[in-house]
């Protein structure tokens, strides 16, 4: 086991990264998201992670949207940078650039499309937290990869020094509850649905999605919780389940729905990089009239 780990806060946000209408990176829509984000209850940012493009932006781009961010947010929140890639020295490399941008911590995807052993997805990650200081994230989504990080290998990881946390979208909630167990690493919640659920069996938190264009909501539901009532974050959880499900459930990536919905609350979004497509106006007027929806509920006073 570790000791205490690294604190990466608890309302973490996957962050969109966000383009101008030509497809470059906006640096200052960037800051913008960034703040109103903070501002309104995440003490955390993942940037170039899935919902970010990480496979779309280039090195250069993830470096400078980590230290642009930085200037826009300070210390009012942590920083994790999504670093993993296909190959080990091109995920070091990237590690080692994302600690001298300014990031607090790394988000260490297994590695996708060829599927390795357990042994070799082991070795990927020890390589890849043996070649900064900052601690790592280790990021467990085998529907994208192609691979699990099996529980075992969870357990032999959590004996580094720099392995210090798991955001699991493994959909695998008895697995994550034995590593929890076993281990001092800090679980986060990948997926909207499980937020409320994995924090109540000893969970670190989220890294949500849905919390670019709802933050206060969704970290409100960790909070009343924190606030030993359970029953207000059970009803906060739920409100949120149509926009959860509209943006997560509905066939379109998180970052395409995201991106649909930014622009009507005024925010940074940008279009999507390709081979993603933007969601068709029929999409997009659905999802806003679900996220009115939402802000209304949320407008009215609990019948509890």
């Amino acid at each position: 086991m570790t000791s205490t780990p690294f604190s990466l806060g608890r309302t973490l946000c996957a962050m969109i990264t966000p383009f101008t209408s030509s497809g470059a990176l906006d640096l200052d829509g960037a800051q913008r998201l960034a703040d109103r984000l903070v501002t309104h209850g995440c003490d955390g940012l993942v940037l170039s992670g899935t919902t970010g493009e990480s496979p779309t932006t280039t090195d250069a781009e993830k470096r400078s949207l980590i230290s642009a961010v930085r200037e826009a947010v300070g210390t009012r929140a942590t920083l994790v940078a999504g670093v993993g890639t296909p190959d080990t020295a091109h995920t070091a490399a990237l590690a080692r650039e994302a600690e001298e941008a300014g990031a607090d911590a790394l988000l260490l995807v297994a590695p996708y499309y060829s599927r390795p052993p357990q042994d070799a997805i082991e070795a990927y990650f020890r390589e890849t937290a043996d070649a900064t200081g900052l601690p790592v994230v280790l990021y467990d989504i085998p529907a994208r990869t192609g691979v699990r990080v099996e529980p075992d290998t969870l357990l032999r990881l959590a004996e580094h020094p720099r392995v210090v946390a798991v955001k699991d979208c493994s959909n695998d909630f008895l697995a994550a509850q034995k590593v929890m167990a076993g281990t001092d690493l800090a679980y986060y919640a990948g997926c909207d649905e499980h937020n409320l659920a994995l924090y109540a069996v000893g969970g670190a938190g989220c890294v949500s999605t849905v919390g670019n264009v709802a933050p206060s909501a969704v970290r409100s539901v960790l909070d009343a919780f924190d606030k030993g009532d359970a029953a207000e974050a059970m009803r906060l959880q739920h409100r949120l389940i149509p926009l959860i499900e509209a943006m997560m459930a509905g066939g379109l990536p998180g970052t395409v729905t995201a991106k649909a919905l930014l622009p009507a609350l005024g925010l940074p979004s940008g279009p999507v990089r390709p081979p993603l497509r933007p969601a068709d106006p029929h999409t997009t007027a659905a999802l806003r009239e679900t996220y009115a929806r939402l802000a209304d509920v949320g407008s009215t006073p609990s019948r509890r």
